[in-house]
């Protein structure tokens, strides 16, 4: 772990701790003014791409596949969780260590709670303890049995007397016995076969742990060769964030100002907005002035000139009507009616009486000699130039600012340059090249160390085998020379060729069962052990908690890791934790969280956005006061067209005029009727006098009174017009004037919150990418630079090998190797049995028959050995 401590020392400069920039204070609720205008939250910050660290591509795969072994491997993980299905005693190896910190001392465990961990763990050892003793037992009793036997059958006892009693179901028997034995040495043949599975499975994987050594090798080497250009990765990509903050600087007048602008428009533009309509009033008043003068004087000279048409027309119509043929007293009736109708051609409006709008028309004139148009739009123009005046103003504080931009780039990079990374890694590189390589040449010792276990684990089921064959050599030729017709004393050699075989099986079970045994049982404690304190805690994390127990290596270091890395136990890494990440591919600096240690916030603080930085950006400062929204000419403009007189006029008086006709009587309709009363009469020159009156009745209302009606429409239109705008006219300017001088006083006076309100927002967006950058720098260091992978992948492999290799094959190979061993009882038994069967025996019984006629009982008797002269 040395080259750890000394690899994570020097490369993670770039990182930035757990330490927050102080959060960004909310939105302030305080209003500005007494109406609805607030405070608006800064724009969002534009999202920068950094792009993709360089990812390094690991070949390690720490996953270990069994295949078919894998099925005896479950088999004999059953086998111990049933000798064993107590949990892990993590808190009582805890214990243990740390009451025995100073070495195990004979004296110590004579104190209590010494007494009750020694209880707690044979409590714990109950399940490997009762089979080591069987074990025990079995070592002990098998040679002392074996020799027993020996003895008893040189006695002619336990079935050495070459004698065999004859019985009705003796082939019952030997079957039994045959299929007995057949079906154990089945199973002691599967057990060697286990074992032999077990025994060439190390060896076909310890060729397989070459390849996880050099994937690991070639993992960290990759680790080596890219955290480099991952660094260097990250300290280039300041300069995005610098360009970005560069380019924001160079817009800071439409940007900035921009933002002033938009703020401030909404007291300013609807004061100028209602200048330049009432501009606009000013046009529509010269106008609708012009429209009334005119109409005025077409009616006016039209009503005197309709006057005297009427006038003649009245005279001309009485002259017709004291014709003497009205007098007649049919025609007389209709002369007197049309007599009393003359009355009705006079003149209705009076427009003579109308006031001259002259005086006010030329007083709009004198106010339209000023374009207050032109004024508004200066204002407009002066107000809309706020981004210019900010880029002004503020042209020392960026330049200055740009110039601390490069001097931070400068910084970091020299800051980077200040490890030998490359160097460090170099010899790093050089060191795992020669670790490699010292591996390496302990292949050749390896492979012949495997050689030698392999040969001596099968010679060790060579004894196996060995009885075994004896058996199966035994139950071939017992089988195959078992002759029924034959009597014990007369069997033939192949048959007691069978039994010898057996026998000789017998003989060795007993010489080699206790030493097969033996190993059994030391495997069985060492592996099993192993197994369930070492390998099944290591693969569910569970060594890691008592690795990891604070206080568990010295009193006084809480915990291991950081003590042995850092020299300071009291830092929150453990173990445990820094697998979790390494095995999740993340980045070693928060694997090891190197941030208590070395935390590059502080630098960064001091360098990316310093105190000094932050000083000039807060010092940015706005100066309105030059805006200027209304010339005092558009005022005395606005004023003297609230004085022209335009309100003073008698609009009632014209309204009153024009409401009503031109003449009395409708002159289409007089003439109209005029025609109907005339062609009740009869035809002659009264007749054609009256309708040449009609006629020109008709021409009269023709070519003077429609356009005299066309001017009086043209009148009213105008003279409500001038109603409408002169309508508290004199109010309407005020209030104008009002707004636009509210307006003058925010910018000039209360623009200073605005514009530190905006100039705070502006700044918060050039620090967001800062702290975008410094953000992505911990999270790139958290997830993507230097993946600690190849770490973990260490330890899975370790696992794999030492568990998955070794241990699993070695619990195999014992469990094989111990069912034979048991096997080997009930195969002595039944070889014992069995060879009565098929040997020769010395003596045999003889039946003769009964003198009881209605029995076929017979008695057997012992007889002499037949006189054969092959016996």
């Amino acid at each position: 772990m040395l080259w750890i401590r000394w690899l994570v020392l020097l490369l993670y400069w770039g990182a930035t701790s757990g330490e927050q920039q102080p959060e960004e204070r909310g939105s302030v609720p305080a209003e500005v003014r007494a109406d609805s205008r607030r405070q608006r939250s800064p724009p969002p910050v534009e999202p920068l791409d950094f792009g993709f660290v360089p990812a390094a591509v690991y070949d390690t795969h720490a996953y270990y596949e069994p295949g078919a072994v894998g099925l005896l491997f479950h088999i004999v993980h059953a086998f111990l969780y049933v000798v064993q299905p107590h949990s892990f005693p993590k808190d009582l190896i805890v214990k243990v260590i740390q009451q025995n910190m100073g070495g195990i001392k004979i004296e110590e465990w004579r104190k209590p709670e010494n007494v009750v961990l020694l209880l707690q763990w044979l409590y714990y050892e109950a399940g490997f303890l009762i089979c080591a003793a069987i074990g025990v037992v079995f070592l002990v009793l098998t040679p002392i049995i074996g020799m027993c036997f020996c003895v008893c059958r040189c006695c002619e006892n336990c079935g050495g007397e070459m004698h065999q009693r004859q019985r009705k179901n003796v082939d019952c028997q030997r079957g039994f016995y045959t299929a007995s034995l057949i079906a154990t040495s089945i199973f002691i043949i599967l057990g060697v076969l286990i074992a032999y599975a077990a025994n060439h499975n190390v060896s076909t994987q310890i060729k397989s742990t070459r390849r996880f050594i050099n994937t690991n090798m070639r993992d960290l080497r990759t680790f080596a060769n890219n955290t480099p250009a991952q660094i260097e990765y990250l300290t280039s990509q300041y300069t995005t964030a610098k360009n970005k903050v560069l380019s924001e600087l160079d817009n800071i007048g439409p940007l900035l100002g921009g933002r002033i602008h938009s703020q401030l428009e909404k007291e300013v533009v609807p004061s100028l907005d209602t200048a330049l309509r009432m501009a606009g009033a000013m046009r529509e008043t010269k106008e609708a002035l012009e429209n009334v003068s005119s109409s005025l004087e077409v009616l006016q000279d039209g009503t005197a000139k309709l006057k005297a048409s009427l006038s003649e027309e009245r005279s001309s119509l009485s002259n017709t009507l004291s014709d003497p043929a009205c007098t007649n007293g049919a025609v007389s009736h209709t002369c007197n009616s049309i007599r009393s109708t003359l009355s009705q051609l006079v003149v209705n409006a009076d427009f003579s009486r109308l006031p001259d709008v002259s005086n006010a028309l030329a007083n709009v004139n004198t106010v339209l000699r000023t374009d207050l148009s032109n004024i508004v739009q200066k204002g407009y123009s002066s107000f809309n130039d706020t981004p210019r005046l900010v880029k002004e103003q503020t042209k020392n504080i960026v330049s200055g600012v740009k110039t601390m931009l490069d001097k931070i780039g400068t910084e970091i990079n020299n800051f980077a340059k200040m490890f030998p990374v490359e160097a460090s890694l170099a010899n790093f590189t050089i060191f795992l090249n020669n670790g490699q390589k010292n591996i390496e040449s302990y292949y050749p010792q390896v492979d012949q160390i495997d050689f030698y276990r392999w040969i001596g684990c099968v010679a060790i089921l060579c004894m196996v085998v060995l009885v075994i064959a004896f058996n199966i050599l035994g139950l071939l030729c017992g089988t195959c020379g078992y002759d029924k017709q034959a009597t014990p004393t007369t069997r033939g050699c192949l048959s007691n060729t069978g039994g010898n075989l057996l026998m000789a099986g017998v003989g060795f079970s007993f010489i080699f069962a206790w030493m097969l045994m033996a190993m059994v049982t030391a495997l069985f404690v060492v592996g099993g052990n192993v197994e369930k304190l070492l390998c099944e805690p290591l693969a569910n994390r569970q060594l890691f908690s008592i690795i990891d127990t604070p206080f568990l290596v010295h009193p006084a270091k809480k915990n291991f890791l950081p003590g042995m890395l850092f020299q300071n136990p009291n830092i929150d890494l453990t173990l445990g934790s820094m697998y979790r990440e390494c095995h999740e591919n993340n980045g070693l600096y928060h694997a090891l969280q190197l941030e208590t240690m070395f935390n590059i916030n502080s630098f960064l603080n001091r360098t990316v956005y310093n105190k000094d930085l932050a000083k000039v950006l807060e010092g940015v400062q706005v100066d309105l006061q030059d805006i200027s929204l209304l010339e005092q000419a558009g005022r005395d403009n606005l004023i003297n067209f609230a004085n022209s007189g335009v309100g003073q006029i008698d609009f009632d008086v014209y309204l009153a005029e024009v409401i009503k006709g031109v003449t009395v009587v409708d002159l289409l309709s007089f003439s109209a009727d005029l025609e109907a009363q005339t062609d009740n009469l009869p035809r002659g020159a009264l007749e054609n006098a009256l309708k040449g009156h009609a006629s020109s009745i008709r021409q009269i209302h023709r070519e003077q009174v429609v356009p005299m009606e066309q001017a009086m429409s043209t009148l009213s239109q105008s003279i409500r017009q001038l109603q409408r705008m002169s309508s508290d006219l004199p109010v309407k300017v005020t209030n104008i004037l009002s707004a636009i001088d509210a307006a003058e006083y925010l910018i000039t006076h209360n623009a200073s919150h605005v514009v530190k309100q905006e100039t705070k927002g502006y700044v918060e967006s050039l620090v967001g990418y800062f702290k975008q950058y410094t953000e992505w720098v911990r999270n790139s260091l958290t997830a993507e630079v230097a993946q600690c992978k190849p770490i973990s992948n260490i330890v899975d492999s370790m696992e794999i090998v030492a568990c998955s290799f070794i241990i699993d094959s070695v619990n195999t190979f014992w469990f094989g190797l111990g069912g034979c061993c048991i096997l080997l009882i009930p195969s002595i038994i039944f070889s014992v049995k069995l060879a009565k069967f098929y040997r020769r025996m010395d003596t045999e019984d003889v039946f003769e028959d009964s003198p009881y006629p209605d029995t076929l009982t017979r008695f057997p008797r012992d007889s002499a050995p037949p006189s054969y002269s092959d016996w």
